[in-house]
């Protein structure tokens, strides 16, 4: 019976966590196919929230903004990213480099009510002495992006830390520009990274709301805010609608991303042993 509990406990407990992470949500998805307002007792099938959903302009209008506002926050995110990876793991003495280190990990310790407030301030200080910018769009992508930031320059900064670093010497070696060297050495190999930066940075923005309830103006609410908003007033299926959606939607790009990932391995590790196996022909032969 102990050998039995020693074995089998761990994955009881993994399942423990899971069903307490995911039946939420599977209850939230079941319960946007009610027939109606009932949250408790499920009264049959209808696809009526989600006719609801389409007809509701400020879900509709907030979908959109909040798919503007992660596309372009994921693109900055990366390429900052990217560039602050690239800094620290590969100049590692000049001057500034602690204090720099210590701004770009902030974020990923500080409360979201703290930078949302800061930024807040730094906005309405800016608008007061020279005009600009104005609470929307432009605002949520910056407050957004100085977050997901973050976030991409962990991602990218463990792979450059892991990436062999002979290919670049060896690019250098024969005649390669520095420049040269980042674009058409580091930067393919480096592109899965990149890649998983922008979706979590993308997410990040997606369902973000502290910060986006800070910077956001008159009229300019994304998607999670609406749904919030929603949700303060009483229970209203058409939140579960929208949530069920934004959860396939998810689901449906990480699985692409991870099948995409997979093949890409496969595919290196091949030509990595077709590569050994024409080596190893070539030695044989002289």
């Amino acid at each position: 019976m102990n050998k039995w509990i020693e074995k089998n406990f761990g994955k009881a407990w993994m399942a423990l966590v899971y069903a307490f992470l995911y039946v939420p949500l599977l209850f939230m998805m079941v319960f946007s196919f009610n027939s109606t307002r009932q949250d408790a007792n499920f009264t049959g099938f209808s696809l009526r929230w989600y006719e609801g959903l389409t007809k509701d302009t400020k879900i509709v209008e907030g979908f959109w903004l909040s798919l503007q506002v992660a596309a372009v926050t994921g693109v900055l995110s990366a390429i900052l990213g990217t560039f602050a990876a690239f800094v620290l793991v590969r100049y590692r003495r000049f001057l500034g480099r602690t204090i720099f280190s210590g701004m770009v990990n902030a974020p990923l310790v500080m409360p979201e009510v703290v930078i949302g407030l800061s930024l807040l301030l730094l906005m309405v200080g800016a608008q007061n002495a020279f005009g600009w910018p104005e609470r929307g769009l432009l605002t949520i992508v910056l407050g957004h992006t100085l977050l997901g930031m973050a976030y991409g320059m962990v991602v990218i900064q463990s792979r450059l830390m892991e990436m062999n670093r002979s290919i670049e010497e060896a690019a250098m070696d024969l005649g390669a520009r520095p420049m040269q060297v980042f674009f058409l050495v580091t930067l393919p190999n480096i592109a899965q990274a990149i890649l998983a930066a922008f979706l979590l940075s993308f997410t990040l923005s997606f369902d973000d709301v502290v910060i986006s309830e800070f910077l956001s103006g008159p009229g300019v609410n994304t998607l999670p805010q609406v749904i919030f908003g929603y949700a303060r007033r009483g229970i209203n299926p058409t939140i579960y609608a929208a949530a069920t959606l934004l959860i396939v939607t998810v689901t449906v790009v990480i699985v692409g991303y991870s099948v995409w990932v997979a093949r890409q391995t496969r595919k290196r590790e091949r030509e990595v042993a077709a590569a050994m196996r024409a080596e190893t022909a070539a030695l044989a032969a002289t």
